[in-house]
């Protein structure tokens, strides 16, 4: 094997020559690289090179983001070249230059880097062998290049050819590496490769990569052009068939699904943007193939337009009284929500007869007065749902409906735009088209739980839909077409107000619906529950008859809820128990009593009466609203030794957390008149507690109880058992209004409470309580504190034996 170098191109080099880093680019010898000059220093080179022999020495950056890199940040490694041809640019500051690489070379040291980079280097030719090998990689390197060649768009042709007339081995492997879109890393790495052979199996082997990803693209590019032009033969041979068809009089094609949707464009009588949309999609449809993949989007949107009742409008029942009886027979009390229905009937159909008036002012609800949207607001199980279902009923309208709880993507609303992949309308055009009817009751439960989250805000979506001056002309997204919704009435539901955004709540009407009382959930019970449950179940009325004490039974000692629906699960569960007894022959009729309900039912769930008789100081009963309805509230206070630290728990929040203190610090200022010696709260450490530490609570409608707690536990007199007491206290004494009275009044009820303690400037909430509720407890109006604590603590017996056990 013969081993010598090459001295192609070799010239005597200086003893040190000017170094010209390279951004992105690598140089190899033979080959002319035009380049541009920007950098101040790069310029001073060339303009020193050009006084000389015009030698500079090209290498590239390590990283291509440096301005003036030094020593160490570009490559040892580079190639000799000679500037041929220099441009200045016009601003004076960018020069244009040719050269042409010589030979390779390798820095052995830096000399300096002012005023630019120079170095001493020494010649690094290429090392060839000739021999077999040599000869068998550089026929291979050639015709893996002459095949990337033909496969690349981007490359002549007539690069082929010149491959051919190459015939120094290191000239085609330079030719073949520069004109290759390697990385600076790959190609630097040619450039450093001492030998020929293994510069060449290093380009053969990204050559075969690079042949094998053309050859993949060209044949997908293949067989796309193949699917594309069989869809285009199918299509003028189905057009072809159509006429032949026709010219033999063999009988009428199939009608075509653009025929079809034409005739049910025209059957639809749609608005006249609608009908201008479909005409516009129809035709998109009637010049495109059925195998595109837009084909069935078009036919599904088309679907849409065509069932979506534009113009199907129910007949509204206009009879006042018929009206009154619908909604009696579905509902018990309920009175306001009934007359309010019945005023809006009655304003339908004033105006109906007599017409608009014309000069209706602007911003109102519509001109017929009926564009008003209702909020049923209260606790579970009330009815403000069925209630919705007994007005569609009343009106003679269609009935649908749609939960808003956890929504959170506002698409729900408003639907998705038809570029999504499956994309649909929304919930509201749904369930129009459900309804079959323009002009539905259209109940959206729930709307105070709804979400929000990054696919955007229902609330906010929901404000178009309910507002009457803009529904009129809601778009859907996936339609992208005017809707008029001013016709449907819009009934929402809600357990809770405080949730429901601000915005929203200002455009909804509020109907609160706080609760039933024991009378009331009796004849609910009689006149819907029973009967209900017994179809539910199978039974006739001859064969089960509830008495009225066996369901008082149930909602007394079974059942303790603002609404009815878990005493009509009690009832099912007497209804099933006496159902197995029927159908195995033992017994023909079951009068359900009260024992009977203790037998079905086993253990009581309740007391009839939860207050407690309270024999112990720092007690108090007070009331409280929940997202389920009123309910009583115990609160508890105890002292210790200690140095007048306050401890609150029973998960309370901030507000609830100040009540306390304010009790606290109001009982202590009033020591003297309560009979306690003022340093005993010097000595005592108080603790305060509600109890089900579980639920979070806060509001400040505890106040006065919280007072009453700390009077009671420093004084030693007893709070009355049978006392409830709600209200805001300030620091002073006052005592404030608070709301929710009614649920917090039924619950007291509930609980067998005889009296309860209002602020004054609550009085006026006591007319929405029922007759019976009025006739059965006591209420105590207060304006301050001090006229509190003479009804609900006990006469002041042993007082001193308490102060002394404290003080023990």
């Amino acid at each position: 094997m013969e081993h010598e170098k090459e001295k192609q191109g070799k010239v005597d080099l200086p003893r040190e020559i000017p170094i010209l880093p390279l951004r992105n680019t690598v140089a190899y010898p033979f080959m002319v690289i035009p380049l541009v000059v920007g950098i101040k220093r790069s310029v001073k080179l060339v303009e020193d090179a050009l006084q000389g022999d015009r030698i500079i020495g090209l290498v590239t950056m390590k990283d291509g983001h440096i301005e003036e890199p030094q020593p160490g940040e570009v490559y040892e490694v580079g190639t000799l070249a000679k500037i041929d041809r220099v441009l200045r640019a016009p601003n004076e500051n960018t020069l244009q230059i040719v050269v042409q690489g010589i030979e390779r070379f390798r820095v052995k040291h830096w000399i300096g880097s002012e005023p630019y980079l120079r170095a001493e280097v020494e010649p690094a030719s290429d090392i060839i062998e000739k021999d077999l090998e040599t000869d068998a990689l550089e026929r291979s390197l050639r015709e893996l290049a002459q095949e990337v060649i033909h496969l690349s768009p981007n490359l002549p042709k007539e690069a082929a050819a010149l491959l051919n007339q190459v015939q120094d081995p290191q000239y085609l492997s330079y030719l073949v590496a520069s004109n290759l879109r390697l990385d600076v890393p790959e190609g630097q790495l040619v450039l450093e490769l001492d030998r020929a052979k293994e510069k060449f199996r290093h380009l053969i082997a990204y050559l075969a990569r690079e042949r094998d990803i053309l050859s993949l693209g060209k044949k997908i590019k293949n067989d796309a052009q193949e699917e594309m032009d069989k869809a285009q033969r199918d299509y003028y041979l189905r057009q072809q068939l159509k006429a032949i068809r026709k010219e033999l009089g063999e009988g009428e094609a199939p009608e075509s699904p653009v025929d079809e949707y034409r005739e049910k464009i025209e059957k639809a009588g749609l608005p006249e943007e609608a009908e201008k949309e479909a005409l516009r999609e129809l035709k998109r449809l009637s010049s495109m193939s059925p195998h595109s993949a837009e084909y069935p989007v078009i036919q599904t949107y088309l679907d849409w337009l065509c069932d979506l009742p534009w113009n199907e409008v129910s007949v509204d029942e206009t009879d006042i009284v018929g009206a009154r009886r619908v909604l009696d027979e579905d509902h018990y009390d309920l009175e306001e929500v009934k007359d309010r229905i019945i005023e809006y009937l009655a304003v339908h159909q004033l105006v109906k007869e007599r017409g608009a008036e014309p000069d209706a002012a602007e911003g109102q609800d519509g001109p017929d007065g009926t564009g008003v949207i209702l909020c049923f607001a209260g606790p579970p199980g009330v009815g403000k749902t069925s209630l919705g279902q007994s007005i569609a009923r009343a009106l003679g309208r269609k009935f649908t409906r749609m939960s808003l709880g956890g929504m959170r993507d506002e698409a729900e609303i408003r639907g998705h735009r038809r570029t999504y992949i499956g994309a649909m309308p929304g919930r509201i055009i749904q369930a129009i088209k459900r309804a079959g009817t323009r002009n539905p009751v259209f109940m959206l439960d729930e709307v105070d739980k709804i979400g929000t989250d990054w696919r955007g805000d229902p609330s906010s979506a929901l404000l178009e839909v309910l507002d009457p001056a803009q529904n009129h002309a809601f778009r859907d997204h996936y339609l992208d077409l005017d809707f008029d919704l001013s016709d449907v009435i819009f009934i929402t539901t809600a357990n809770q107000l405080e949730t429901i955004p601000g915005p929203l709540r200002d455009r909804m009407e509020i109907i609160q619906l706080d609760g039933y009382t024991e009378y009331e959930k009796l004849h609910i019970a009689r006149r819907h529950l029973v009967s209900r449950q017994l179809r539910a179940n199978g039974l006739r009325p001859d064969e089960i008859t509830f008495t009225d004490e066996a369901l008082l039974k149930i909602i007394q000692d079974y059942t303790r809820e603002a609404g009815v629906r878990n005493l009509e699960r009690q009832i099912g569960a007497v209804c099933r128990k006496a159902v197995v007894r029927i159908a195995g022959r033992e017994a023909e009729h079951i009068t359900i009593t009260p024992e009977i309900v203790r037998q079905y039912l086993k253990k009581e769930k309740f007391d009839s009466e939860t207050s407690e008789t309270i024999e112990i100081p720092g007690i108090a009963t007070g009331l409280a609203v929940t997202a389920v309805g009123g309910d009583i509230l115990f609160i508890e206070a105890t002292q210790m030794r200690g140095k007048g630290r306050l401890t609150l728990t029973g998960q309370l929040g901030d507000v609830m957390r100040e009540s306390a203190q304010i009790a606290h610090s109001y009982v202590r200022s009033k020591a003297d008149g309560l009979g306690i010696a003022p340093e005993l709260f010097e000595q005592t450490d108080v603790h305060v507690h509600v109890p089900a530490g579980a639920i979070p609570k806060d509001g400040p409608s505890a106040g006065i109880a919280m007072v009453m707690a700390m009077a009671s536990l420093f004084s030693g007199r007893s709070v009355r058992g049978d006392v409830g007491m709600t209200g805001e206290v300030t620091l002073r004494g006052r005592v404030m209004p608070v709301g929710g009275i009614k649920m917090k009044v039924l619950a007291a009820h509930r609980a067998g409470l005889k009296a309860v303690i209002l602020p004054k400037r609550n009085e006026r909430d006591l007319e929405e309580l029922p007759e019976e509720v009025l006739k059965a407890m006591r209420f105590v109006l207060v304006d301050r504190i001090d006229e509190a604590l003479s009804v609900a603590l006990e006469p002041a017996e042993g007082e001193g034996e308490v102060q002394q056990a404290v003080h023990a």
